[in-house]
């Protein structure tokens, strides 16, 4: 029998056992957060948006995250790959006559992990590495993650990068550091163009709505809100000059995300038997640990 590194061991079988504790109050606590309106959100407004790029510079510096070269993505190209290092990236598309009633135009999109209300990553981690925070963002424990890679599989916008050399998914935290210190994100504090704009969920849907009535008062009849019920709802609130429609090929915005069939089994199978999964990762310990000996003797 192969021995299996003892620290790799306690780890996935501390991380399961935490995991089979989960009950309902975590998840009543972001319900109960979310209904009052009271989660963090963001606002982004590609009709702001100049291209400069700051923000992904802001999200490197604040993560001490290396600079690596980076080409825009076209929202024709699809979504973008994050990386490890890569948390945020800005897509570019340029709207032509035919395609605008303004006339031909380049618009500029800041994308990131969206913080799902119903998020895949969270339903199918199998040691519950990944949960929602106190703001309702979802975060990523690099303690408890075995890089089992089930979370970028099934990441409905391909937002979660993995890092090979501490085998853990890395992906956006919302900040969340700056948040438990009162503080808007780092993208958003550097924002020039007034592009991102932070607030709790009650008022970036307000300032949505209002953006949305004055984009259609200046020639944008199709302004919609992109995130208010996409998978019950996303951290991150679009305001879409132009419309909710085709938003994959002007945005790189899926135009009806979905979680993926195969998460929503693994989730319906896995949960029921997540205790007996505990006990015989213990039983496999033991075992483990007696061959050991023997080899050893």
């Amino acid at each position: 029998m192969t021995e299996i590194p003892r620290r790799q061991f306690i780890k996935i079988t501390g991380a399961i056992a935490a995991t089979a504790c989960i009950g309902g109050t975590g998840l009543s606590r972001i319900a109960a957060a979310a209904e009052s309106g009271a989660d963090a959100s963001m606002l982004i407004d590609p009709s702001k948006c100049t291209g400069c790029r700051t923000c992904m510079i802001a999200c490197k510096k604040w993560n001490h995250l290396p600079l690596e070269e980076n080409k825009f993505h076209t929202a024709r190209e699809g979504r973008p790959r994050f990386s490890a290092n890569q948390w945020i990236d800005v897509v570019n598309n340029r709207i032509s006559p035919q395609d605008s009633e303004t006339g031909e135009k380049e618009i500029y999109i800041r994308q990131s992990c969206m913080h799902c209300k119903d998020a895949a990553c969270v339903q199918v981690c199998p040691v519950g590495a990944i949960d929602y925070t106190t703001w309702g963002t979802v975060e990523i424990d690099s303690i408890k993650c075995i890089g089992c890679n089930y979370c970028i599989a099934n990441c409905t916008f391909n937002v979660i990068g993995f890092d090979p050399a501490r085998n853990i998914a890395r992906k956006c935290t919302f900040c969340s550091d700056r948040l438990a210190q009162g503080t808007a994100p780092a993208c958003v504090e550097a924002c020039p163009a007034g592009a991102l704009t932070f607030g709790t969920r009650k008022q970036i849907t307000a300032l949505a709505g209002a953006r949305v009535e004055e984009l259609q008062r200046n020639g944008f009849p199709r302004a919609g809100i992109y995130g208010l019920h996409e998978l019950n709802g996303l951290a991150m609130l679009y305001v879409l000059a132009e419309g909710l429609e085709e938003t994959d090929t002007n945005y790189a915005l899926p135009e009806n995300p979905q979680i993926s069939s195969a998460a929503k089994v693994w989730e319906i199978i896995y949960k029921p038997i997540r205790s007996f999964l505990v006990a015989a990762l213990a039983i496999a310990l033991w075992i483990n640990k007696g061959e050991s000996r023997i080899k050893n003797d």
